[in-house]
């Protein structure tokens, strides 16, 4: 199942109005939103078919040409996944388990793992099948990866396998210290040459690409709301840690490729897209969040993607005159915790989650002016934060096109399917 996704000429007018961009006005694209999906029980999830083209059609007009990957645990909705892919410009999956991996590449041609693996039973599957080992590459960091592959399937028992290593791509700021995330060891050229030999020297193993996510860069914004000294410094060390990352990686790709020759140089993240397109050693750029658009995205100065997903939760009990209590609603996105991770209100307008309590596994109190105009029954529009959230909590996205439901697909849950 496929939806068309190919974006509209229209995308490729930054200044949009709000005839092409209904999303921009607030009080006419959320009530549509709900209209539309009015005869749906909640927690009832959207995908506005228009703003997901728009992002689609955007975060290729930001990566100037460079191939797009679609990193899949942001997602996690194999039809949206499918359907991206149909559109030039995107190439490749960034799968976050092998498992998932596996499942995708029953009709997805280039599968790469974005994290290490320690699930036997996976690892034999794919060792033991031409087909998979010719379209899954694993990604590793270390020989110890290697030795635990090695010890679930002989090399001289299995199909060759096919991995990448990841390149830390944090960065080492004077002062700051580590920025980025706690991922690979694997940090200077030398490590990266050092690993790539060892490599090519076991039997049984394929190098075929590097990896490195430059979450620093991409997942932190430089426009957080009302703090303006955290985005100067954010800004300031966005600019730093690009440029030593291009200087680093570089020489990085160019010593593996004195010893392998490498099918692909992947990095970025939706936040990162121009910067590391910049970069003349990637290949092709992992990106997810972008698509689906929360709220996370809304602390960037150099682009804005369009909400086109978003969940509505109906009042269940008024504590208070002033208070509206919902179903559900702790879906929480990873990351330090913090309001920033929580689901936002964004209609009606004007409401707030209550700080003793935030959004809860079973109810998310909600106050301020607009919940005293609330009443058990009416419905509440949230933005998830970032990533795969939303799509672990729900069956299926109600698809909405032109102020109506056009289409029903299913997430990894409702096929089933809880890879992590």
């Amino acid at each position: 199942m496929r939806i068309d996704l190919a974006p509209s000429a229209q995308v490729k007018d930054v200044a949009q109005t709000t005839d092409v961009a209904p999303w921009l006005t607030p009080e006419r694209y959320w009530p549509a939103l709900g209209d539309a999906t009015s005869e749906l029980e909640t927690p009832v999830a959207v995908l506005d078919l228009g703003a997901l083209r728009h992002n689609t059609g955007d975060m290729l007009r930001r990566a100037g040409g460079t191939p797009i990957r679609v990193a899949t645990k942001s997602l996690r909705v194999r039809s949206v996944i499918e359907s991206i892919l149909a559109v030039p410009g995107y190439q490749g999956v960034l799968a976050y388990t092998l498992a998932e991996g596996l499942w995708l590449a029953d009709t997805i041609d280039d599968v790469v793992i974005g994290y290490p693996t320690a699930d036997r039973a996976s690892i034999k599957r794919l060792a033991q099948s031409p087909d998979l080992a010719a379209k899954v590459t694993l990604m590793i960091d270390g020989v110890a990866h290697l030795d635990f592959i090695d010890s679930v399937v002989a090399p001289e028992q299995r199909e060759r396998i096919r991995v990448a290593i990841e390149l830390d791509a944090s960065w080492n700021a004077p002062v700051l210290g580590h920025l980025g995330v706690w991922r690979s060891p694997v940090h200077t050229p030398d490590d990266a040459r050092r690993l790539a030999l060892a490599i090519v020297s076991r039997p049984g193993f394929s190098l075929v690409g590097m990896m490195g996510y430059e979450a620093q860069i991409a997942g932190l914004g430089d426009r957080p709301a009302g703090k303006p000294l955290e985005g100067a410094l954010n800004g300031w060390m966005h600019r730093r840690s690009i440029a030593e990352l291009a200087q680093r990686r570089g020489a990085a790709v160019a010593a593996v490729r004195q010893v392998a020759d490498l099918e692909f140089v992947n990095g970025g993240g939706t936040g990162s897209l121009e910067s590391t397109h910049a970069d003349a050693s990637v290949t092709d750029i992992a990106a997810g969040s972008g698509f689906f658009g929360g709220h996370l995205f809304d602390t960037y100065s150099h682009f804005r993607p369009a909400p086109a997903a978003a969940f509505a939760l109906s009042v269940v009990r008024k504590p208070t005159a002033s208070t509206a209590a919902l179903l559900g609603g702790g879906w929480i996105a990873s990351g330090p915790p913090g309001l920033d991770r929580m689901p936002r209100p964004v209609w009606p307008e004007g409401l707030s989650l209550v700080p003793r309590e935030m959004a809860g596994e079973v109810q998310t109190p909600v106050t301020g002016k607009a919940a005293a105009e609330l009443g058990v029954g009416d419905r509440v529009w949230f933005r998830h934060t970032k990533s795969g959230e939303l799509s672990e909590h729900v069956d299926t996205f109600a698809i909405v096109l032109d102020g109506r439901v056009v289409d029903t697909i299913p997430t990894y849950r409702g096929e089933g399917r809880t890879f992590l």
